[in-house]
């Protein structure tokens, strides 16, 4: 049975009340993402309170998303076999009522994975799309990025009227990541101006976020709260662990311990909506 979502843009404390949510229920995240960032992924998820489940071959990944919570599909480093692993989860969560989240790293520039993402997108729609600036302008037919690095930005007409498209076109969410994170459902927008730029000299903090998106969409009927409420969380952690880091490496450690510590109240009084 289909819920009714609100029309009005989530607030403050809808992201804390879909946090405590995460918090309380924990849910299975199943996570069918890349070799290089696996295990700072789930790190990330059991400091927000989630159980990770990196399950990504063929024979189990079906089996798995018809019980997880959540799944993630992520195109960092797909094989053959990952692939057909992504096939299988994405149809078996779609006839479970299981939300997924697609995190097309790298597609516009890489033919085979830029081909996997709209098959994966022909299958049925995502609750959510999570990525930079170009990786969501090529799931518009643009070019992509630098390899992971966007070459477009956030604040570009263009990729806040091609992040709306893509959102009515796939009837989800789309979260486009940069210095300020766009997300929209294609009517209503959420901004958000948190982070801190180490996030970007730590591998994975971009992937992880799509598993936390996907985490949150199990604590949530409404796929624009949970992307706001897992991208506020995270950053607003990351601007707390940058105050003390020395560098990349303690930044990655403080990045997990402050996002442990973060409580529900905390990012009700901290997030600043734009």
């Amino acid at each position: 049975m289909s819920v009714a979502l609100p029309t009005t843009a989530p607030s403050a404390h809808d992201l804390a009340d879909c946090w405590s949510r995460l918090r309380a229920e924990s849910p299975l995240t199943q996570c069918l993402t890349n070799i290089v960032v696996a295990p700072f992924t789930a790190n990330v998820l059991l400091a927000a309170g989630a159980s990770p489940a990196m399950v990504d071959n063929p024979h189990e990944a079906g089996q798995l998303a018809a019980v997880a919570g959540a799944v993630l599909v992520n195109l960092g480093t797909p094989y053959d076999d990952t692939a057909a692993g992504a096939r299988e989860g994405v149809s078996a969560a779609l006839s479970s009522g299981t939300p997924w989240v697609l995190d097309p790293v790298a597609v516009g520039g890489l033919t085979w994975r830029t081909g996997l993402a709209h098959e994966l997108l022909a299958l049925g729609s995502p609750a959510v799309i999570r990525g930079n600036a170009s990786e969501v302008l090529a799931l518009g037919g643009g070019s992509g990025g630098r390899g992971v690095d966007a070459t477009d930005d956030t604040a570009s007409q263009a990729v806040q009227d091609g992040a709306g498209t893509i959102a009515r076109r796939h009837r989800c969410v789309v979260a486009v990541s940069g210095a300020v994170d766009h997300l929209t459902d294609g009517e209503r927008t959420v901004r958000l101006a948190h982070g801190d730029p180490l996030m970007t000299r730590v591998t994975g903090v971009g992937c992880a976020l799509g598993a936390l998106v996907a985490a949150c969409c199990a604590a949530t009927p409404d796929p624009l709260v949970a992307a706001a409420t897992a991208t506020a969380a995270l950053t607003l952690a990351a601007d707390t662990a940058a105050q003390t880091a020395r560098g990349p490496g303690s930044f990655a450690v403080g990045l997990l311990d402050e996002l442990a510590a973060l409580t529900p109240d905390q990012l009700e009084e901290r997030v600043g909506l734009c």
